[in-house]
């Protein structure tokens, strides 16, 4: 915009003695000066844009908000409950360019009364202290005119005494009185406390009940003629009732009824029976309570939940049973579908595409459910008709094979176990055999009929599914109940064991002796492998640690052995790795559920030499376990 043009400046050069000429005469004397006035010329920039009188003229309005410029307009925030990134409407404007601290205080509050109390007292002494100094030098000048004095007449003391507590008086400074604060909150508070009478004792001592010593002495013949006698006895009265009128068999129940009681009086043993056993059951119950009382057995509701690992303080999923849940499984093809094993020997199905909170599929008496609890449910591939399956063991010494066929859970007996050596015969020639009860099993990875499962005797089956009479091996295996058994994920001749017994023990399923035992002086509640290393693996005890063992760094004792939870509360059941990342999740018997990530001191991996690549997939795991078997396996002699 070109500069609008200013009115010129005129400017007057005059003497002093000129202008006061002028103001004497009253004359003019401004003609012909512009001529002599400087004259100014504007300068306009070379890229000055020229514009119409219209577009001078021409308003443009600004209007100034509260709104800060510099907010950002786009912040979202993650909505766990619809699962998506919403947009925030609301930004705070707030710009805080300058803040300060005051320290000011009204002089009405209390803090204000007591400053300016101070002040006053402060004032008061100096000015005390002021006067003071002023009148000891008063006095030292007097000093000399009172020993003149003291030599007149005695009938002057008492003045003197007079004028001394007078200028005392005078010295000490008078305190303002503060001025007493009413309290807002004042209130009164009454107690009172009642006699608390003694205790009175009252004793009574009743006459012990009579007693009777019978003893006699009886054989086989003795005991025949009293059951004999007894019969009789029994058959002339029914044939009495039969002969009596309804009148003559009340008055014979009436004399019935006199004869029993007249013998319970007499018999005064028989009276104190009932109550003797109520009292030897209580006396028993309050010594062993602390051993009847088991917690495991006093099992009532259940709950499946679900967490993820970007909100683990809120479960995703919840859903309640009236039984507890003691096992579960996700099924690696339909995540959606989990299937579970109840206290009470039932197994579940629960969608987690359906909103209710009841299982979409569950067994039932009829259905052939468990008669103990269920220990371990596990999926299996589909059946030839394309059929969700999958199977359960439980302690009845049952493996079921599960299959949903038409919105229906049909059960199949795989195998009932049977424990070896226990086969007994009773008198008519049946032979009885002992149930074995089943804690654990595991399918194998790559031979869809083989299997193994873990007992309460300690003892560990190869079973096979299309055998249901008879165990492919047996292996003695642990000392007290197996926990857990597990094939390795990368070498199908491996599995491994845990036990009560404090024992981890390595196996071959072609020999009978454990390749491995490690000892880790508790009872051992699980094991699992490793998904990423065939060496590397996982056990959990009851003192609540965490053990991590890599047999291609040592392979005598853990590499790791972290306390997890208290050792006197918690107990560790459940130990399990993550497919992908490097983290193990662990549950104890108190309902806690704890994530652990590896230190990368635990997940070592072959070092890349210079010039060679470092090998990786299954062949070189295989290679790698396979290395550490052949030193401990025995070296058949050649014949």
């Amino acid at each position: 915009m070109p500069p609008k043009q200013q009115p010129r400046q005129q400017s007057v050069y005059v003497s002093k003695g000129a202008r006061k000429k002028d103001e004497d005469s009253g004359t003019d004397v401004g003609e012909g000066t512009d001529e002599w006035a400087p004259s100014k010329a504007t300068v306009r920039p070379p890229d000055q844009l020229e514009l119409t009188d219209a577009e001078l003229k021409e308003e443009f309005t600004r209007i100034l908000t509260a709104n800060n410029p510099h907010a950002p307009q786009n912040i979202v925030r993650y909505s766990f409950k619809e699962g998506t990134y919403k947009l925030i409407g609301f930004v705070n404007q707030l710009a805080v360019h300058y803040s300060q601290v005051g320290n000011l205080i009204p002089k009405d509050s209390d803090e204000g009364r007591r400053q300016h109390y101070r002040d006053e007292l402060v004032a008061g002494s100096q000015e005390s202290a002021k006067v003071i100094i002023s009148e000891t030098e008063i006095l030292e000048e007097e000093e000399p005119k009172e020993a003149e004095a003291e030599t007149g007449s005695q009938t002057d003391v008492p003045a003197a005494e007079a004028s001394e507590k007078v200028t005392e008086e005078s010295m000490t400074p008078k305190q303002p009185k503060e001025q007493k604060l009413t309290n807002q909150f004042n209130f009164n508070e009454r107690a009172s406390q009642t006699f608390n009478n003694p205790l009175r004792d009252r004793e009574c001592q009743m006459e012990p009940p009579p007693r009777t010593n019978f003893s006699a002495t009886a054989n086989q013949w003795e005991i025949y003629d009293a059951y004999i006698e007894e019969l009789e006895k029994q058959e002339k009265t029914k044939e009495k009732e039969k002969t009596k009128t309804p009148v003559a068999k009340k008055t014979g129940m009436m004399s019935m009824r006199k004869m029993t009681s007249m013998e319970s009086q007499s018999d005064d043993i028989t009276k104190v029976t009932q109550a003797a056993k109520i009292v030897e059951r209580m006396v028993n119950q309050n010594t062993y309570d602390d051993i009847a009382q088991d917690d495991f057995m006093k099992q009532s509701r259940g709950m499946l939940l679900l967490y993820s690992m970007k909100n683990p303080s809120f479960p995703e999923y919840m859903f309640s049973s009236d039984s507890g849940i003691m096992c579960l499984d996700m099924h690696t093809d339909h995540p959606y579908l989990v299937v579970v094993g109840h206290y009470d020997g039932n197994v579940a199905i629960y969608n987690l595409k359906k909103a209710h909170a009841q299982p979409a599929f569950r067994s039932s008496a009829k259905s052939g459910k468990h008669t103990d609890p269920v220990w371990q449910v596990r999926w299996q591939k589909d059946d030839m008709d394309n059929n969700l399956n999958f199977f359960s063991v439980s302690s009845d010494g049952r493996i079921v094979s599960w299959t949903l066929v038409k919105s229906e859970l049909v059960h199949t007996d795989v195998i009932k176990l049977k424990v070896e050596g226990s086969t007994t015969e009773d008198l008519e020639g049946l032979q009885l055999h002992a149930v074995g009860c089943g804690t654990a099993f595991d399918f194998h990875k790559e031979i869809d009929y083989m299997f193994l499962v873990g007992t309460e005797e300690g003892k560990i089956y190869k079973c096979s599914k299309s055998y249901s009479s008879q165990f492919l091996d047996t292996y003695d295996a642990h000392n007290m109940a197996v926990d857990a058994v597990s094939w390795n994920p990368y070498h199908t001749k491996v599995f491994m064991s845990c036990s009560s017994d404090w024992t981890v023990k390595i196996w071959d399923h072609t020999i009978k002796t454990p390749m491995f035992i490690y000892d880790l002086n508790s009872a051992v509640g699980d094991v699992a492998w490793a998904p990423y290393s065939s060496t590397v693996f996982a056990a959990v005890t009851t003192n609540g640690k965490a053990h991590v063992f890599d047999l291609s760094i040592n392979k005598y004792e853990a590499i790791c052995s972290q306390p997890v939870v208290a050792r006197k509360k918690n107990k560790i059941t459940h130990v399990l790795f993550n497919p992908i990342h490097p983290i193990i999740i662990v549950g104890d018997d108190r309902g806690h559920v704890t994530c652990l990530k590896l230190s990368p001191n635990l997940r070592k991996m072959p070092k890349e030499k210079k010039g060679q690549e470092v090998q990786k997939g299954p062949a070189v795991e295989i290679a790698k376990l396979d290395k550490l078997l052949n030193l401990v396996r025995e070296v058949k002699p050649k014949i």
